[in-house]
């Protein structure tokens, strides 16, 4: 009997370490179990955002029409926000614009909540959340520099006002006519409720052709380039920068200048392609590269709003703070990382004598596009 009494008390820790083992099983399973069917439960729950407001000028032109079905689609702001567009472009092209508003009924977009297309800019500015930029007055031959600019500070002066007056508090700006930088600049100037980080022009689509032509020298797939850099102005000034891109290969990044091994095509035809890419696209086809520019836009709006990936920079036309020695208040493209729908400069960078060099040489000419542009502001302020 003491025997068995011992054997019993000597099970007895494994009998109890038994039933807690499954207890614990017991509860894990259910555990699982739960989860399963809340999962399977959830799918069946759609939880939609609230839809964004969003302003395209010159919708009813090339850039306008490839862009507005890209925003519909969920390219710009993914494929789980829900949009409102909102239409605007001059009375001459009003039956057009209309003509855009029909197709974009007729092609059902899931997250299309609903189309406002008019020709009055405080109906097209009411209550938007972001504010696409594509219309102005584009250069006919024969026209100067100067004269553009006149016609564009007007333009942008009264779209400014409009936005300040209408638009969401937070509204965020991306200014795509040329010369878009300044044509950014006058819109900070005369809608300075709007906070002037929430101002920024497309230098996007310079950074894409960038990648583009070293993944075409490298034969490389375009989406293993990155951090390429597009300095300043959005014009033939510009200054596409290699020094700091790399490309993502089986064994791990390499510098693209390293991979390239040809500093003279670097700094001479590469630059050179990226600079006049957009003319090379109108002597091809008679027409702008309107697909390539929305493109970019969706890009550039994209990142912006959700977030450039870890390790990746890409280039924006920002209000400049005074870093790698450009003017403050200049709208010049540098490269940003994004964060919580917030742009940060990349601080740090190293810069070589002839980056220098290319970085004012853009920097001036913005400089010279500003006291333009001021001009013409003092002689509409002089003539009215």
């Amino acid at each position: 009997m003491s025997f068995i009494m011992d054997l019993s008390s000597l099970f007895r820790p494994v009998m109890e370490n038994a039933l807690l083992l499954e207890r614990v099983g017991v509860t894990l399973v259910c555990g699982v179990l739960s989860y399963i069917i809340i999962k399977h439960i959830w799918s069946f729950v759609r939880i939609e955002k609230e839809p964004i407001r969003v302003l395209v000028t010159g919708a009813a032109g090339q850039i306008g029409y490839a862009l507005v079905p890209m925003i519909a689609r969920g390219v710009m702001f993914g494929p789980d926000q829900p949009v409102i567009l909102h239409l605007l472009d001059i009375q001459t092209v009003a039956n057009a614009l209309i003509g855009i508003q029909m197709e974009l009924i007729d092609a059902a977009f899931p997250l299309l909540k609903g189309v406002i297309a008019t020709t009055n800019i405080v109906e097209a500015c009411k209550g938007v959340d972001i504010a696409i930029m594509v219309g102005g007055f584009s250069r006919k031959e024969g026209m100067e520099r100067k004269d553009v600019l006149s016609r564009n500070v007007s333009i942008y002066k009264a779209q400014a006002l409009a936005l300040e007056e209408h638009a969401s508090e937070n509204c965020k700006v991306l200014v795509i006519a040329n010369p878009a930088n300044t044509n950014a600049l006058i819109l900070k100037d005369f809608a300075q409720s709007i906070p002037e980080k929430n101002i920024t022009c497309l230098t996007r689509l310079d950074h894409n052709r960038a990648r583009g032509q070293i993944a075409e020298r490298l034969n490389v797939d375009v989406s293993d380039v990155k951090n390429v850099i597009v300095w300043g102005n959005h014009s033939s000034t510009q200054y596409p920068d290699a020094n700091h891109a790399s490309i993502t290969t089986v064994n791990g990044e390499k510098s693209v200048r390293q991979l390239v091994a040809d500093d003279y095509w670097l700094n001479t035809e590469f630059i050179a392609k990226v600079q006049q890419r957009g003319a090379a696209i109108i002597k091809a086809r008679k027409l702008s590269s309107a697909l390539s520019a929305a493109s970019a836009a969706c890009d550039h709006m994209h990142d912006w709003i959700l977030g450039t990936p870890k390790g990746t920079w890409v280039s924006m036309g920002v209000c400049s703070d005074g870093s790698y020695g450009i003017e403050p208040g200049l709208i010049y493209s540098f490269p940003v990382t994004c964060q919580n729908g917030e742009w940060s400069i990349v601080q740090g960078l190293k810069i070589d004598e002839f980056s220098r060099e290319k970085m004012y040489e853009t920097a001036k000419e913005l400089a010279e596009e500003k006291q333009l542009a001021h001009a013409c502001l003092r002689m509409e302020d002089e003539f009215l």
